[in-house]
């Protein structure tokens, strides 16, 4: 079946099982490989895209659901890694592996979307990714400090 996405700001059309998780999707018909596989159940929180502009786990969206949505992934947040959060989780060493940390930057940036001068415990309630390395006090910090930078907006 045929289905039109728009990724990043391109139109897309794939055919594809309408069944295919959103997430096999982006990695395997559009090389898209920032968003990483973790679990398979959407718990990890490592495949995190925006949809429509919620932060959304791309491993149990049906691509059908995701038909006409608005997409944004890792590689459409900042090629030139100069959003405030890429810079703020750089100048901050936030990554050990990095495995999980397109899908925080993904989650973070909804929340700065949502709420630009989050408190702690807006962080922790918002950003429920699972990191293995347990870098989530360099993360809280890197989403003060973009909120910080940018001002009002991430």
């Amino acid at each position: 079946m045929l289905i039109n996405l728009r990724v990043n700001g391109k139109e897309h059309a794939v055919d594809v099982d309408p069944s295919t998780p959103l997430l096999w999707v982006l990695r395997d018909y559009l090389g898209m490989t920032g968003t990483k596989f973790g679990c398979g159940i959407a718990m990890c929180g490592a495949c995190t895209v925006h949809l429509n502009g919620a932060a959304t786990r791309s491993c149990r969206i049906p691509i059908e659901a995701a038909a006409n949505a608005e997409i944004l992934t890792i590689e459409g947040l900042s090629a030139d890694g100069s959003h405030p959060l890429q810079r703020a989780w750089l100048e901050l060493n936030v990554p050990q592996c990095g495995y999980c940390q397109a899908g925080m930057l993904m989650a973070a940036a909804a929340l700065l979307k949502e709420k630009p001068q989050p408190t702690d415990e807006d962080i922790d309630a918002y950003v429920t990714n699972l990191c293995r390395c347990g870098t989530y006090v360099r993360v809280r910090a890197a989403i003060h400090e973009a909120a910080k930078k940018s001002g009002t907006s991430a």
